[in-house]
């Protein structure tokens, strides 16, 4: 039986962040027992809580048999195969995967906190993810996202 997961693409560091996340999605796509069911627009954004250059962000749909903590750790394979590292919170990253859903599972646990936290108050998370899913408008919480500077770009490289 198939899951539907939630996966926020995002990258500030790097020549060509779309291809970036291009080839991020294709390796989401190769996952075992996963289908990439949809995948929202490139959107440009400032970062927040955090320093660096502007980040390009998308999310990605997933229909995947794969469970949660086996999805994350191929998130965070794929992450280090585009060279991610982690000096420090929030730090500026050539790659960035987060499950931000899957399904209607609430999870809090060391490694992963399901929904993602912060997530319904982020437009890079949001703004990508109500585009190819605005039945999951509900998670919007106030408005302070809507005042967070971000630009729908148009489609991924393929």
């Amino acid at each position: 039986m198939s899951s539907r997961a939630y996966v926020g693409l995002g990258a500030n560091v790097g020549a060509d962040l779309s291809s970036t996340l291009a080839q991020a999605t294709r390796a989401l796509a190769a996952l075992p027992g996963t289908r990439l069911a949809g995948l929202s627009s490139a959107w440009r954004s400032a970062p927040v809580d955090a320093g660096g250059p502007d980040f390009l962000n998308a999310v990605a749909a997933l229909d995947t048999t794969l469970q949660p903590l086996e999805l994350l750790d191929a998130l965070q394979a794929i992450e280090q195969a585009h060279g991610r590292e982690r000096p420090y919170r929030n730090a500026p990253r050539t790659l960035d995967l987060d499950l931000l859903l899957y399904d209607d599972l609430v999870l809090d646990s060391p490694r992963l906190t399901l929904p993602h936290p912060r997530l319904g108050q982020r437009a890079f998370v949001l703004r990508p993810l109500l585009e190819i899913a605005p039945e999951l408008a509900r998670l919007a919480m106030g408005d302070d996202w809507r005042a967070q500077r971000i630009e729908r770009l148009g489609p991924l490289p393929p």
